[in-house]
């Protein structure tokens, strides 16, 4: 099941999110884990984790923006593999492997050239929120409820998007 829309006007794919920094959603794909997709590689994978109702966002330095963690897939590591070392590296926070629910595929098109990539996206909840610190590639965290404004910097539209998907 993909998740897709037309623009009539231009019989073409209208995203369904675009993001402040140029990334557009183009797609949302419910395959199973496994799966592989021909025009693509899945390339990333994203966590939301939620604590109390609350979802996890890191505020990324090089781009001031509010995120996901996240991040590329090492070579000879699975996506669920590099969405725990991922979640770790960028915020302190530990979940069991098999405590992430798989939610579905992200079809994004990044940067000026439009450089079509897939996504993994994980979902799971928290028992605790372990303590952070900050590193060279994220600056802070924040357990943000709904909507609330995000303080020093802009926030991910198409994770704000990919997270509503999988909310508790």
């Amino acid at each position: 099941m993909t998740d897709t829309t037309t623009d009539a006007t231009t019989d073409g794919p209208v995203p369904l999110a675009r993001g402040p920094l140029g990334m557009e959603l183009l797609g949302f794909h419910r395959e199973p884990e496994d799966a592989l997709f021909d025009d693509a590689r899945v390339g990333y994978v994203l966590v939301a984790l939620w604590h109390r109702g609350r979802l996890l966002m890191v505020r990324v330095r090089g781009r001031d923006c509010w995120e996901l963690p996240g991040g590329g897939i090492e070579p000879g590591e699975t996506p669920r593999q590099a969405a725990v070392r991922e979640l770790w590296e960028e915020t302190g926070q530990t979940v069991a492997p098999e405590r992430l629910r798989f939610a579905g595929f992200a079809r994004t098109a990044l940067g000026p050239e439009r450089r079509v990539l897939y996504g993994a996206l994980y979902t799971a909840e928290a028992d605790e929120a372990a303590p952070f610190a900050p590193t060279e590639e994220i600056a802070a965290i924040h357990w943000r409820d709904g909507e609330e404004p995000l303080a020093g910097g802009q926030v991910q539209t198409v994770d704000e998007y990919l997270a509503a998907l999988c909310r508790p």
